[in-house]
């Protein structure tokens, strides 16, 4: 069973920058693909980004430039670096793990969501 613990939330002006973290707890291992998603109110669920097992990342067109995905497999921490932050990067923000590679979109583990509010 695999457990993630985002935080790091909040709010922020545009413009402005925010860090999400997320801990995994459990039988999770450098293997495994982690994402960030996100999803505001009356809207459908959107992937921002993954990370694989290299660290390869892929990002959404909405955030590329501006957002980045990395991970600390020793601490088993995944992180989100937002910057340029914009009003409709609102949401609430997810990690996802699943194991093997990020070519898929089902994941099957969760977090229980931070929220991200930018106001302008």
């Amino acid at each position: 069973q695999v457990q993630l613990v985002e935080s790091g939330g909040g709010s922020v002006q545009a413009g402005g920058s925010l860090s999400l973290s997320c801990a995994a707890f459990g039988h999770i291992s450098s293997s495994f693909c982690m994402a960030w998603f996100r999803q505001a109110p009356g809207n459908e669920r959107e992937r921002v980004g993954v990370i694989d097992s290299d660290s390869r990342t892929n990002y959404a067109d909405s955030v590329k430039g501006r957002f980045t995905i990395s991970r600390d497999n020793a601490k088993a921490i995944l992180y989100l670096q937002m910057k340029m932050l914009k009003p409709e990067d609102t949401a609430m923000y997810y990690c996802a793990a699943r194991y093997g590679g990020c070519s898929s979109f089902v994941f099957p583990y969760w977090g229980q969501g931070t929220q991200v509010t930018v106001s302008s």
